[in-house]
């Protein structure tokens, strides 16, 4: 693949979206808190510098022929009863010498017939009613691609075999899939007490009636069904049946395809929900919609809705709730208050008492564009926005902002704009074609935010190219032309229930640039508490993209999160420059960067063993963002003889 063609497929990726810590006791899975932070500090700002590889681990599962596949080593590692527990791309799960990268065991799921090929973690749960060296007592759970949920026993990877049908519990689907895998379960599950709940991702944009986004639960023991969610009210007697204008019947998704948050002490599990089906028209779905687009706080025991607050009314943008909500103390006057984060794919942040749902960052119904709608859409006139707290990503976009690195291609660029509708944020669907400014793919995705509990400071990763959808009418000449659209700068749905069928793709000049001013991807450190942006930087370098090795920092489009750590740093991969950087969480300063195997596109992960702190990624890359691709895991850490410096 050509720099130019790889470049072209990363923007791509945006508008094509899929839907899609430090050691700690086993009974407690930090990852849950979304705060992606490490309190270690043996690597800090004065010498990380001198980080160097520790230890490299293939895990052999990257296949061999990726066509017709979807390949994302996405994971998110855990430390687990001493082991470092690696998911790898066909979702076996790996466990390693943390210290050594030394393979102890692994565990194959057996998935057959799926063509989704990532995975997000895993969650673990203690049953501290069970004796100390039982078998299972300290159990791994794992969603799979053709969606089973397995418990694992963390201590020899062998399947525990009091749980559902030795081992594992194929979870139910509402109605027969169109292949095996329409619904998988991607990111890890969530455990509340003895319940583990388990989420889904439900294949976009193939059916008006799409399989439900039910999020189900099930005891950690036995496997037994406890409870279930359907972010898509069915019972008339639901407060939130009532935003359906037409009914619920024949809709589906709201699913939750990122992970969720859990706060033990509460009881309660934290939903980040999705758009309904279909994702860019609701004709026939007019109301705002609840429980979609919103963050949904549940009992964990029984299921029961606690509060929910919706994000986006009646969502005909694809702007689903892509990260795992961020439990933080929220500082609050002289005091701090229990608080939930959550960012979003427009690049606005909001901020809620994690108790009771009220907002503690003032939230505001403000009017959106309502012109150029689709016939018989009805659109929400407003939408929510959190008062005073900045944008992580810009909004909205004209001809006024056309880019190009010549003035021939930036000229190029605003008459290819002023082909299409274009405006503010919300500019809804169209058959002209409208900008979208975040794209769907964000802004902010799954990958989340790092959380520095010392300044408050939120440090987050973003997309900043535009995308351009575009509604054809079914039957009509345009539709003909729609189909003989070869797949390679667009992407066409074709959902055969739906009058329309929708195409999307990246906002590109003829020499296959962005239209919109760079960066392309930025890492921005916002202070919660004072409401304001403390630094802002470009995400990546073009030189393994660009005609011409060039390091330009004009940031690259790409996928994963940060972590941050008590040494004032903040570690991401993200890229697909293929590297691995430390930036200074107080100034945004870049003090370390070294060259991985592929593109690193998961969470990197900080624990100590041996006396020793070890910062983790997975460099396995994204084939949808045309990314170098691979099978790595590699640890960095101080050499030997500096580590106590």
């Amino acid at each position: 693949m050509s720099r130019i063609d790889r470049l072209g497929a990363a923007l791509f990726a945006l508008a094509a979206h899929w839907a899609l810590a430090g050691p700690a006791p086993a009974e407690v899975d930090q990852h849950q808190l979304g705060v992606q932070y490490s309190p270690l500090a043996q690597i800090h700002r004065g010498n990380v510098a001198r980080l160097e590889v520790a230890w490299v681990y293939h895990t052999g599962d990257l296949p061999a022929d990726t066509t017709g596949k979807l390949v994302a080593f996405e994971d998110e590692p855990s430390l687990v009863a001493g082991h470092l527990v690696i998911c790898t791309v066909k979702r076996r799960l790996v466990a390693l010498d943390p210290a050594t990268g030394t393979e102890r065991w692994t565990f194959d799921p057996g998935q057959r017939g799926v063509n989704l090929l990532k995975c997000r973690g895993v969650a673990n749960w203690t049953d501290r009613a069970a004796p100390p060296g039982r078998a299972c007592r300290t159990r791994l759970f794992l969603g799979t691609a053709d969606y089973r949920l397995l418990a694992i026993d963390a201590a020899t990877g062998k399947p525990c075999a009091d749980f559902g049908d030795g081992g594992e519990v194929r979870m139910p689907v509402d109605k027969p899939l169109l292949w095996p895998g329409e619904v998988a379960a991607t990111s890890n599950p969530a455990v509340v007490g003895d319940v583990v709940v388990v989420g889904s991702a439900v294949a976009d944009n193939q059916r008006v009636a799409a399989p439900s986004g039910r999020v189900l639960a099930f005891d950690a023991r036995s496997g037994a069904l406890r409870w279930s969610f359907d972010p898509v009210p069915r019972d008339p007697s639901d407060p939130a049946y009532a935003s359906w204008g037409k009914g619920t019947d024949g809709f589906g998704q709201g699913n939750v395809w990122s992970s969720m948050a859990v706060d033990q002490a509460l009881d309660l599990v934290y939903l980040p929900t999705t758009s309904p089906s279909s994702d860019f028209y609701g004709g026939d779905r007019p109301g705002d919609n609840h429980y979609t687009t919103s963050v949904v706080a549940l009992r964990g025991s029984t299921g029961e809705v606690v509060w929910h607050r919706q994000l986006v009314h009646h969502n005909v943008f694809d702007y689903d709730l892509p990260a795992r909500p961020i439990l933080v103390d929220y500082p609050v006057g002289d005091r701090t208050v229990p608080a939930l984060v959550q960012l979003t794919k427009m690049g606005m942040i909001f901020v809620f008492d994690r108790r009771t749902g009220e907002p503690l960052v003032s939230i505001e119904e403000r009017p959106v564009p309502q012109e150029g709608a689709l016939p018989g859409e009805v659109l929400s006139p407003t939408q929510p926005f959190p008062v005073g707290m900045p944008l992580v990503t810009p909004h909205g976009f004209g001809p006024e902002k056309a880019w190009g690195f010549t003035f021939l291609d930036r000229w190029l660029c605003r008459r290819e704009i002023e082909r299409y509708r274009y405006g503010p944020i919300y500019t809804p669907p169209s058959e002209q074609g409208t900008i979208f400014m975040p794209a769907m793919g964000g802004g902010p995705n799954w990958g989340g935010g790092a959380w520095d509990p010392q300044r408050h400071l939120l440090v987050v990763p973003s997309n900043r190219v535009p995308a351009v959808v575009r509604m054809v009418r079914r039957g009509s000449e345009a539709a003909r032309a729609t189909a003989k659209i070869e797949m390679g700068g667009t992407m066409v749905f074709d959902p055969p229930d739906s009058p329309w069928i929708i195409e999307v793709r990246p906002l590109l000049s003829p020499l296959g640039a962005p239209c919109s001013p760079p960066p392309w991807a930025a890492l921005t450190a916002v202070d919660l508490a004072k409401k304001r942006i403390v630094w802002e930087k470009p995400l990546g370098s073009i030189k393994k993209l660009a005609p011409l090795p060039i390091d330009w920092h004009l940031g690259t489009p790409g996928a994963g999160g940060p972590l941050a750590t008590a040494g004032g740093l903040v570690f991401i991969g993200y890229t697909l420059d293929d590297s691995f950087r430390a930036f200074d969480v107080e100034t945004g300063e870049i003090l370390w960067e070294a060259d991985l195997p592929a593109a690193g596109v998961g969470v990197p992960v900080s624990y100590e063993a041996g006396g020793r702190q070890y910062v983790v990624i997975a460099a396995g890359g994204h084939s949808m963002y045309g990314s170098t691709l691979g099978d790595a895991v590699v640890a960095f850490a101080l050499p030997e003889g500096e580590r106590a410096h």
